[in-house]
């Protein structure tokens, strides 16, 4: 018998009828011989509505309180879960992430699994009995206070129970097939991998990919957790995600697929003095109240001596509490107020040994200009050649990028897993 951990994302379980349709699907699941673990996320828009009614009453609600509010959400919808399973014929016991013994750090908002102690899931299972469990949420191990782990909270929740578990597979069911070469919303020719490593999986989502949390495949890498993300409407294989390792093959290119991102901001300190001291001020800035940095800037300004340009690339949803911050030490300097750019796209293309392919840079940095892309910064890694373009432009910049690495062309099944752990 084995035992697998299934997740369930907040569109697939939109609606009650929704609910029946999964609830046939995991018991079907248990009737077949296996040990089910299920992890549900709150039902469609219901984190959203719930913020929306916080707001409704103040900007500034307490970060506990709303975690307190935030986690009911997913509460309902494993409970609703339960309900329907049970409606079925099977035995189902419902918990909320403390109660499963997910312990976190204690940073609302934004917590950080620190231990998995799952012993009242086990025993449920010992029984027979199909255990569903709250993502998105857990006990802080220091406060007691019930936390919350921050968007795609649930993926992590999932994975970390597999983990502690030692189950057998994760599976991850969402509104797509799998993970796509793009976003196929905006290319229709974006193929379907049936197989990526971590490693790549990784850069895809940090870079974009809405398929799978970044912090879901980092603890699926430490932990050697085999995932495998699928659709919830289809009986597609969909794609699974290892450390397994591929011979390169000269068939296949090392480019895998290009990922995007529209909801970044940017800040930028312009002509400041250029100095070490000042740039770690502002870098601890951005530590002290435990924003996201993904990319930041530093340029000399020719016609200031002595002086540069800083520029922090973040989360949409972190660049106002960062630019509040800086604003009091900039007027401590005697510097100009951060300009701030709203929406910033980040468009990354992703393979391995992308530092050894000679010219790859030169053809990314050309397609854009012929694609009429407005290119602001470029960067390489072995893994992800990245750049940043006015946010309307990136469906354009995608399509590009697609294209002239001819990643709908052929068959992607393959993937070359680099340094595949």
């Amino acid at each position: 018998m084995s035992l697998i951990v299934q997740k369930y994302g907040g569109s697939s379980v939109h609606s009650t009828e929704r609910i029946k349709q999964i609830a046939e699907h995991i018991v079907a699941t248990r009737r077949a011989g296996h040990d089910v673990v299920v992890v549900v996320s709150a039902m469609g828009d219901t984190t959203d509505e719930l913020l929306d009614l916080a707001g409704e009453l103040t900007e500034n609600a307490a970060p506990r309180e709303l975690d307190m509010l935030l986690t009911a959400g997913e509460r309902i919808s494993n409970a609703l879960m339960a309900i329907a399973i049970e409606s079925l014929g099977a035995e189902a016991r419902s918990f909320s992430g403390a109660q499963a013994g997910i312990v976190t750090t204690p940073t609302a908002g934004r917590a950080r699994i620190i231990d998995v102690q799952p012993d009242r899931v086990r025993r449920s299972l010992d029984r027979g009995a199909i255990a569903l469990v709250a993502g998105f949420q857990g006990v802080s191990g220091e406060t007691g206070d019930i936390t919350t782990l921050g968007r795609g909270g649930s993926d992590t929740t999932a994975v970390a129970l597999a983990a502690a578990l030692k189950a057998d597979l994760c599976e991850i069911y969402t509104d797509v097939d799998g993970v796509y070469s793009a976003d196929p919303r905006i290319v229709p020719d974006a193929r379907l991998l049936s197989r990526v490593n971590y490693d790549i999986m990784r850069e895809l989502a940090v870079n974009g990919a809405k398929v799978l949390a970044p912090r879901s495949v980092e603890y699926a890498s430490r932990h050697g957790v085999p995932i495998r993300v699928r659709s919830s409407y289809t009986d597609s294989p969909g794609t699974m995600v290892t450390g397994a390792a591929t011979a390169p093959s000269a068939e296949y290119s090392n480019v895998v697929g290009v990922a995007h991102d529209a909801s970044k901001a940017r800040i930028t300190l312009s002509d400041v003095p250029d100095t070490p001291e000042l740039t770690n001020r502002v870098l601890q800035v951005v530590t002290d109240i435990e924003a996201e940095l993904h990319f930041t800037v530093q340029e000399t300004t020719r016609t200031s001596a002595g002086t540069t340009d800083i520029s922090l690339l973040l989360p949409g949803q972190d660049g106002p509490a960062v630019l509040r911050s800086l604003r009091p030490h900039c007027r401590e300097l005697g510097i100009e107020d951060p300009h701030y750019t709203e929406r910033v796209g980040k468009l990354s293309l992703v393979g391995t040994g992308l530092l050894s392919q000679a010219g790859i840079l030169a053809t990314c940095s050309e397609t854009l200009a012929s694609a009429g892309v407005q290119l602001d910064t470029i960067s390489t890694s072995d893994l992800h050649v990245t750049a940043f373009c006015p946010a309307a432009q990136l469906p354009e910049a995608v399509r590009a990028w697609h294209a002239a690495f001819e990643l709908g062309a052929a068959e992607l099944a393959v993937v070359h897993a680099g340094t595949g752990r």
